[in-house]
């Protein structure tokens, strides 16, 4: 069985729906309820997953190491396919998460002002520009893999979800819009954050 730490609507979640799309057993634990989580990783970070003894830290590597565990729909089997996957697990990890993660440290780091209003402003517009760029690849698709969805788009619903946390208007395309509803909807992600909500109670 897996051991996943954990933060609620942390970047994790997309871990566990992953997990769960697997059929795999998992043991939650959340990161703030661990003594000193900077004996398991350093650096603070979730996800972490541990499996058999071994410890997986870094959210795009446990991705791959999952999906690559056995065959599954999120991961496709042709090379081509394969690459394609593995670069959209990327971008989402290294470049939509880390333009999320901006607006974080602008919201909680700077104090309340006209300042702080336009580096919020700045930071929604660049997350706007790779949103326009998820819209174009989902022109002649419904999900950034194909006709099924990927782990990627998975990765991507959840950071969806961070909008609601900033007073910036982060703007969804109708192709993105329902490629990430669907997401949401599906019975795994909907479970995800039932075991997450459940775990803290």
């Amino acid at each position: 069985m897996y051991t996943l730490y954990y933060l609620p609507n942390a970047c994790s979640l997309a871990t566990l729906t992953v997990l769960l799309e697997l059929d795999e057993p998992v043991t939650l634990i959340n990161k703030i309820k661990v003594d000193d989580f900077s004996t398991i990783n350093p650096v603070g970070n979730v996800p972490v997953l541990i499996d058999e003894g071994k410890t997986l830290k870094e959210g795009a590597a446990i991705m791959l190491y999952l999906l690559r565990s056995k065959a599954n729909q999120l991961f496709p089997q042709d090379e081509n396919d394969q690459q394609k996957a593995i670069q959209d697990i990327m971008f989402a990890n290294a470049t939509m998460h880390p333009a999320y993660s901006r607006l974080f440290f602008i919201s909680q780091n700077m104090s309340e002002g006209p300042e702080k209003d336009k580096a919020l402003n700045a930071a929604a517009n660049a997350i706007n520009t790779l949103w326009e760029s998820i819209e174009a690849q989902l022109e002649s698709r419904e999900y950034l893999g194909g006709e099924s969805v990927s782990a990627a788009d998975i990765m991507l619903a959840v950071y969806s979800r961070w909008d609601e946390y900033f007073p910036v208007e982060i703007k969804l395309g109708s192709r993105t819009t329902a490629m990430l509803n669907s997401v949401i909807e599906r019975p795994t992600f909907k479970q995800a954050l039932l075991m997450e909500t459940e775990n803290d109670n």
